[in-house]
């Protein structure tokens, strides 16, 4: 049986072919619909309406509209980078207020 991370890793994969299709890359619309059902929360609360533009301008290197792979999986690191931020603070403000809450 594999472990949790195992298991995220093969989603992430699974995740871009199933979007690429039969192709080894996603297209700017192959990456919207990626970013529209897969994470959701992000693009409701982006203030930039051509936020999907600039990403996809940032993952596409080559300038060939399209966006392979690799470059998909270091963008999604980066994105997980943030979320891990976000998961700290949201860690310690938990661990401060369950501090403050034991206390009373």
């Amino acid at each position: 049986m594999p472990s949790q991370m195992e298991h995220a890793m093969e989603t992430t994969m699974l995740t871009f072919h199933r979007f690429a299709g039969d192709k080894d890359y996603l297209t700017k619309e192959d990456l919207r619909l990626l970013m529209e059902r897969e994470f959701p929360g992000f693009l409701e609360n982006q203030k930039d309406p051509l936020a999907v533009e600039k990403i996809m301008k940032d993952l596409d290197q080559c300038r060939d509209g399209k966006v392979g792979f690799q470059n998909f999986f270091f963008f999604f690191l980066n994105f997980l980078s943030l979320v891990a931020g976000l998961i700290i603070a949201c860690n310690d403000y938990f661990v401060v207020h369950m501090k403050q809450k034991g206390n009373k």
